[in-house]
Formats: C-alpha cells, sequence, structure tokens
C-alpha cells in the first residue's frame, strides 16, 4: 500500500509502514494532528495494534481501520472503517488467506480513494489500478487451475528439506512475508523471509529450499533476479520460482511455477496465492509420509481387539508390518524424512521395527534394547515409537496447534504520549505519584488536555479507610487558588458527596461549584485497585472549540460523544459534527447528556 498510495499521489504524502509495536516504540510524535493512521488487523482485538491506535489518537490522530470483525475493539477505536469481512466474522486466531486479499484489496481502494481525496495524482492511474485489481478475481482462478503443478513441487522438494526460506523485491517483499506465515503456520517451520538479493549473502550454506516470489518481475530487476536464483543453485540450495508466464530467465531455478500476466502493481497478489496454494500442499505432503505408519499403529490396535494371547499378537502384527514397513525404509533410505522427522525418533523407530520383522521379535528386541521384553513390552514400546514419529509427521491444516492459544500478551506501552500532556504534568506536579493514576486516568486527562486553557490551583485528598461508605477524607496538600478558597474538608471529615462518587467509581469527573461556579477535575488515585486519594483541580475551560477537537474531548471523556449522537438520533435522521464547534464546552462536559441534545436539536433545525 505504501508503494502504490506514493505513486498515486505523486509523493505528496510521507507514508510508511510500520509493525504497531515499530510505531508505538519509535513513529510517535508529540503533536500527530496532521497524521492518518491506518490500522489493519484481522480480528481487531490484537493488544499491540489496539494500543498503538490509543496512544496515536492520544496524539491527536486520526484512525481508519481495515478490519474483518464488526464491533470489534479497533472498529470502535476507529474514526472510519472498510470492513473486509464476508459475512463470516469467526476467525480470532490465525489470519485467514481470505483476509490477506480482502485487505489488500481494501488497501488499493483506500489508495485510491486518499488520492482522489487530496486532489493529487491523475485519475487515468487511479482507473488503471483499480482495472487491474478488477481483473485478479479472473487470474486467481487460473492460478487455482495450476494447482497440479504446485502440488507436484511441493510433493516432490518440501518433506526432504529440513530449512526453508521465502524471498521476494519491490511488492513481491510483501507477498514473501505473507507467505512465510502460512508456510510456518501450516508446516510448522521455522523459516526465514529476505530481500531476493540479500539472500546470497545468508545462510545459503544450509542448503535451503528457497520460495522465490517473482511474478510481475521486468527488464533489468527480473534479470537480476534470475542471477540470483543460479547464485541459489550454485549452493545447492532448491530454489521454486514463482513467475509471470512465458517469462523464460529462471531455468537455473528447480521449478517454475507459472502465473497469469497482470499489471505489475498488483501481480505481488499471485506469488501470494502460489504460496499459498504451494504451503498447502506442502503440508499434505509432509502429513502424507506418515501414512505407513499410521497403518502399523492400526493394525495393531486391530489385532490386539482380534487375539487374545500375547504371541499371536505379536505373530500376526509382524506379517501385517511388512509391506508398510517397507515403504518407510525406502522413504526413509531415499531422504524424504530427512526435513521432517528428527534423527532420533528414526533411529527408535527403525530398530524396534527390524526386531519385530526379524524372526524371533521378543528375542531380537531383548537383546538390542538390554531389558526384559515380554510381548506386551514390546508392543508398548513399538506404539510409543511409532506415535512420536506420527506426532512429528502430523500436519493437521484444518486446526493450526502451535496458535491455539487464548491469551496473548501486548505491548506495555501503555503511557506513552500522554503523560507529556500539560493536564497530566499539572497533576503530576501536585504531588501525585505516577503509579497512582490508572491509564484510563491518564488517558482521559490526555483527551481532556485540549479543553483546558489554564490550572489555577490544587488540592490533594487522602482517603482512609478500607470501606469507602465508612471511609475518612482529609486534605493532604493544596496550591494556586486553593490556598485562599474554603473547604468542607476540615481536619478529617467523613467521604461524602461528589469526592464520594469519585472515590466509588474511580473515575474521573469534571464538575461546578454549585456556589462559587468555578469549575473543576477530580482525579482518583488508586493502589492495589482500592481509592487512597483524590486530586481536584481548579481550571479554566475554553469556550468553544473545533469540531473536531470538541469530538476529540468528547470522545476521551464519558463517552459523552457516542452518547450525544444516540440521543439526537431518536428524533433527528443525521448527526452533524460541525455543530459541536457551537457548544459550550463546560455545559458539554457538564450538563446531562439531554440538555445538550435539546440545545443541539434546536441549533439543527
Amino acid at each position: 500500500m505504501v508503494a502504490l498510495l506514493n505513486s498515486l499521489s505523486e509523493d505528496a504524502f510521507d507514508v510508511d509502514a510500520l509493525t504497531a509495536t515499530e510505531f508505538s516504540g519509535f513513529g510517535l510524535l508529540t503533536d500527530m494532528s496532521d497524521t492518518l493512521v491506518i490500522a489493519v488487523s484481522q480480528s481487531g482485538t490484537t493488544t499491540d495494534t489496539n494500543r498503538t491506535v490509543d496512544l496515536a489518537r492520544g496524539r491527536g490522530a486520526h484512525v481508519i481501520a481495515i478490519v474483518n470483525r464488526r464491533n470489534s475493539d479497533l472498529a470502535m477505536r476507529a474514526d472510519g472503517v472498510l470492513y473486509t469481512s464476508d459475512g463470516r466474522d469467526l476467525e480470532m486466531s490465525v489470519a485467514s488467506t481470505k483476509a490477506f486479499y480482502a485487505q489488500v484489496a481494501a488497501g488499493v481502494l483506500l489508495s485510491c480513494a486518499i488520492s482522489a481525496a487530496a486532489g493529487v495524482g491523475s485519475s487515468q492511474a487511479r482507473h488503471r489500478v483499480l482495472n487491474s485489481l478488477k481483473s485478479i478475481p479472473d487470474a486467481m482462478r487460473e492460478v487455482i487451475r495450476e494447482r497440479p503443478q504446485i502440488a507436484e513441487a511441493a510433493h516432490r522438494f518440501a518433506p526432504a528439506k529440513r530449512y526453508w526460506a521465502v524471498v521476494g523485491n519491490g511488492p513481491n517483499a510483501v507477498s514473501a512475508n505473507e507467505v512465510r506465515i502460512k508456510l510456518s503456520e501450516l508446516c510448522y517451520k521455522s523459516i526465514s523471509c529476505d530481500i531476493t538479493e540479500d539472500k546470497k549473502h545468508i545462510d545459503l550454506s544450509c542448503e535451503p529450499m528457497i520460495l522465490v516470489c517473482a511474478a510481475g518481475l521486468v527488464g533489468g530487476t527480473a534479470a537480476d533476479v534470475a542471477k540470483e536464483i543460479a547464485i541459489y543453485k550454485a549452493h545447492k540450495a532448491t530454489p521454486i520460482v514463482v513467475a509471470t508466464r512465458g517469462d523464460q530467465r529462471f531455468d537455473a531455478a528447480s521449478a517454475v511455477l507459472m502465473v497469469p500476466e497482470v499489471d505489475p502493481s498488483v501481480a505481488f497478489i499471485l506469488s501470494a496465492m502460489v504460496g499459498h496454494l504451494f504451503g498447502y500442499e506442502a503440508a499434505l505432503a509432509i502429513d502424507a509420509t506418515a501414512r505407513p505408519l499410521r497403518e502399523i499403529r492400526e493394525s495393531i490396535k486391530e489385532i490386539a481387539g482380534t487375539y487374545t494371547e500375547s504371541t499371536q499378537v505379536v505373530t500376526h502384527i509382524r506379517r501385517h508390518a511388512v509391506q508398510p514397513a517397507g515403504r518407510f525404509f525406502d522413504a526413509l533410505s531415499m531422504g524424504q524424512y530427512d526435513g521432517t522427522l528428527e534423527a532420533s525418533t528414526a533411529v527408535r523407530l527403525t530398530s524396534i521395527l527390524y526386531d519385530v520383522l526379524s524372526k524371533d521379535p521378543i528375542d531380537a528386541y531383548q537383546r538390542h534394547s538390554g531389558k526384559v521384553v515380554t510381548p506386551a513390552v514390546l508392543l508398548d514400546d513399538l506404539i510409543n515409537a511409532l506415535t512420536k514419529a506420527i506426532d512429528e509427521l502430523t500436519r493437521p491444516i484444518d486446526a493450526i496447534k502451535h496458535q491455539a492459544k487464548t491469551v496473548t500478551v501486548g505491548i506495555s506501552r501503555n503511557d506513552e504520549g500522554l503523560m507529556d500532556r500539560a493536564l497530566v504534568q499539572a497533576v503530576l506536579a501536585a504531588g501525585v505519584s505516577r503509579d497512582r493514576l490508572a491509564y484510563r486516568t491518564l488517558k482521559i486527562l490526555a483527551d481532556l488536555d485540549a479543553a483546558v486553557l489554564s490550572v489555577n490551583g490544587f488540592t490533594r485528598y487522602g482517603i482512609d479507610g478500607s470501606e469507602i461508605d465508612e471511609a475518612n477524607i482529609s486534605i493532604i496538600e493544596r496550591g494556586g487558588i486553593s490556598l485562599d478558597l474554603k473547604s468542607r474538608v476540615d481536619g478529617v471529615a467523613r467521604l461524602v458527596g461528589t469526592k464520594h462518587r469519585v472515590a466509588s467509581n474511580q473515575e474521573v469527573l469534571v464538575a461546578r461549584g454549585r456556589s462559587d461556579n468555578r469549575t473543576v477535575i477530580f482525579i482518583p488515585e488508586l493502589k492495589s485497585g482500592e481509592t487512597t486519594g483524590i486530586t481536584l483541580l481548579h481550571v479554566t475551560f475554553a469556550q468553544r472549540l473545533s469540531a473536531s477537537v470538541m469530538k476529540s474531548v468528547l470522545q476521551g471523556y464519558d463517552d459523552r460523544y457516542n452518547r450525544l449522537v444516540d440521543w439526537v438520533k431518536e428524533t433527528e435522521s443525521e448527526f452533524r459534527d460541525d455543530l459541536l464547534a457551537d457548544i459550550d464546552v463546560v455545559d458539554a462536559l457538564i450538563l446531562p447528556i439531554s440538555d445538550t441534545a435539546n440545545r443541539w436539536q434546536t441549533q439543527q433545525s
């Protein structure tokens, strides 16, 4: 999307592609009001992505989400959403292949829309890109028709190779990263991913199978990639190339998988599709190598259930195991298990199978194992050896075992982008310890910051008592105009009224004094989930804010924006954000939503 948006906009924007963790760690600026964040997620629940969106929004950025699941956390955080769902929002773990294609399509559409809305680039260029995207479904159908050739390459090369890699350059680097993920998930491999030209400097000594994403390459770039492939081959690697049909430059490859010709800007999609199919077939190929062993294990269960005399069981198993064991030994000698079966597992299984196939299995196994052997011991050890090998070879493509997680721990950059806000700094300057401010409290203060013109004073209260309803409150420290104001708390008093509400709810509260009409903000201080104090800030709010800033403030405080929208839409067909600029800031924060909505409806009509 970066290259496409830069091309369509003729480099009018500064566009970067970063993972959420890199962006939150190194890409955040103090003021991001000129930044549009495009957050891409399938589930919309990824901790890192959502936390990064919070941090960016806290600094003024706007967010568009590309997400599959409706009503997900990310969708709720975003200013706008492009849904990629086809009606099934069930995927919550490993991103599906269709999610990748849908996200690419959404990225293309969004890039065209952004360049058009900004008035940059040409309509001809957008028309060409959109027409290219429309051609992809037909091209993908052609790729599916090539599945037998993809399967042949996967079955021929994948099982025997212990080390795999995926490479690509330009847009094909996107495909390489996507294919690496799917190959790893389906085939249980740790796979490297590199730029095509860099691979010759990296681990070719392990003689890996290298899937080269090269669809859509033309001219000198294609010629250079062909040279790289020749280098791979010279180092005894096994390069398998995805190339555009008719391209004859990759004859050094171990296999060339052809895709139809499409516009180079979208050809990488076909590289990814071939990689997806290759991964599926490679998983089937690896799983198929376990068939002889499964046959032996199934015959053991059947025979053991038929015969009661243990010697007869061993004799019949010996007879039934001859053919499948022979296929296993043949494949083992040809190196078909080199990439998948651990050496210790292969040695143990081979040894016990040879003993079982001998004239006297019990005696043979006793001599080789060095332990007292009975038919039951032999069968137990044989089943254990078979099960260990089968587990190493099994690739259940319908249930990705290593991704069956229920808990994901994300980044902990929970307050970066918040601490530099003036309102937060004023709370800390009043003497509040950072570890007494919950993230939610910091976030609300950061969102309110744009509405506050000045902090005029503070009062810090301590709360004593494990039960809020029975707790006492006392003044710890005062500053600014608070020094000259009379407080209802003199010495030690019972915790009641507004302060009791703040302590109970543990939420930031904006209020206005009944007698003096002063505007204040109550901030709860927490420790181990208990309210230990309250800081009261005397503040001056702006009277009016721009519509966009006002929306951000109301979104951050008490969800008042969404509540206001819902209330107004009870009677009105639309909610106009521009009218937020006409609302008094203090009234919008303090008055009941119904009062604000009534004024809104009056203005709107």
